[in-house]
C-alpha cells in the first residue's frame, strides 16, 4: 500500500477533533438559542410574536381561554354575554394533517385530523413559513393544537389574530 493512499495518523487525529467539535457545537446550539434566540443586527417584527415563545403554546392559551370562561361565568349573572363567533375550517391536506403543539414545523407533534374534516379555529397566528403561508389556527376541537393554515381551507370568516 503506498503512502498516499493510508492516512496518516495525524490526519485521522485531525478528522476526529473535527468531529468531536461539531458534535459538541450541534449539542450546544438549543442551548445557546435559548439564551439568544435573534442573530445579532436582526430586528424582531414588532406585529410578529415569537412561534417558539410559551405564549404561543396551545396549552397555555387553552388555560388562559379556560380562566377567562370561568371569569366570564363569575360574571355572567350580573350582565349578559354576547355570543362568542366561532371559525371553522375544512381540512385539505391529504391524507390527513399533523397537528402541532406550537406553530412551528419543528415542534411535537400531538396528534392529527382526517383529509375533509371541519375543524374548529379559535384564532391564528404567524409562525414557520409551510409552501408559502405562515399562518398556523389553533384548533379547539379537545385537542388544543396548532395546524398550519396551509392546508385548513376556511368556511365563512377568517379567525381572529391571538
Amino acid at each position: 500500500m503506498s503512502p498516499l493512499s493510508r492516512p496518516s495518523r495525524l490526519r485521522r487525529l485531525g478528522l476526529c477533533v473535527a468531529t468531536g467539535t461539531l458534535a459538541a457545537l450541534t449539542a450546544a446550539a438549543p442551548a445557546a438559542m435559548a439564551a439568544d434566540p435573534q442573530p445579532v443586527g436582526q430586528r424582531a417584527e414588532a406585529t410578529a410574536p415569537d412561534p417558539t415563545s410559551d405564549e404561543l403554546s396551545a396549552s397555555a392559551l387553552q388555560r388562559e381561554h379556560e380562566a377567562q370562561q370561568k371569569e366570564a361565568q363569575q360574571q355572567g349573572q350580573a350582565r349578559p354575554q354576547a355570543p362568542k363567533r366561532t371559525y371553522k375550517g375544512r381540512v385539505i391536506a391529504k391524507p390527513y394533517l399533523l397537528l402541532r403543539d406550537k406553530p412551528t414545523r419543528s415542534s411535537r407533534i400531538v396528534g392529527s385530523v382526517e383529509y375533509g374534516s371541519v375543524v374548529h379555529i379559535f384564532c391564528k397566528t404567524k409562525g414557520d413559513n409551510v409552501d408559502g403561508n405562515n399562518r398556523w389556527y389553533l384548533l379547539t376541537d379537545g385537542t388544543w393544537a396548532w395546524g398550519s393554515a396551509r392546508y385548513i381551507e376556511n368556511i365563512g370568516a377568517a379567525p381572529k389574530w391571538c
